[in-house]
């Protein structure tokens, strides 16, 4: 009853599985970049606040 994938057939399931996983996480990745963006705000601001000081 099991019969072989071909090749474009495993291509596109992989492609599948790869896209689904992508638009699944999606949310956590953007989270992340967020979070980076924010962090890199942070330093920039507590870089200038210390030129200042000096």
């Amino acid at each position: 009853m099991l019969r072989r994938m071909t090749f474009p057939q495993l291509v596109f399931a992989a492609f599948l599985g790869v896209a689904g996983g992508l638009y699944i996480y999606q949310p956590i990745f953007e989270q992340y970049s967020r979070e980076q963006k924010e962090l890199r705000e942070k330093v920039k601001l507590l870089q200038e606040s210390e030129e200042k000081r000096t």
